[in-house]
């Protein structure tokens, strides 16, 4: 079994937990608004390949990869505290593949407790707004 472990986004400095709160959804959005769907989907990507993954809220995360673009993932259930700075995603994989419904569990840097976990959902592969728009012109 391979282990691996990602970190979340880390805080602003100077943002309190009550502001954080209150513009997650906000952020979460204006996060989301930066892409587009391309309409293509995987239900693996190979560990190897993932550079990042950045979770926009408990739900929905991008996944960053080596050459292959950038994926929307929308995981059951949402992953309690996983777009929390304080806690960082944890998997481990039989194979060389991170896929649809293998279990990502959300742990807590200060007390290394799992704090939450979820199943992942489909890969959906995204582009940049700009990248759309410069396509489109060409």
């Amino acid at each position: 079994m391979m282990k691996q472990v990602m970190s979340a986004a880390v805080l602003a400095a100077g943002l309190t937990a009550a502001a954080y709160a209150q513009s997650a959804e906000e952020r979460a959005e204006a996060r989301l608004a930066e892409f587009r769907p391309t309409g293509e989907t995987t239900t693996c990507l190979s560990t190897s390949r993932i550079r990042q993954i950045t979770p926009i809220d408990d739900t929905r995360w991008l996944v960053t990869t080596r050459g292959a673009g950038t994926y929307l993932n929308e995981v059951s259930r949402g992953c309690f505290g996983a777009s929390s700075p304080f806690n960082y995603l944890q998997y481990q994989v039989s194979g060389a593949q991170l896929c649809r419904g293998d279990i990502v569990h959300v742990i807590d840097t200060g007390a290394g407790m799992q704090t939450g976990a979820c199943g992942l959902g489909e890969y959906q592969r995204v582009e940049p707004v700009e990248d759309a728009a410069e396509q489109a012109d060409s």
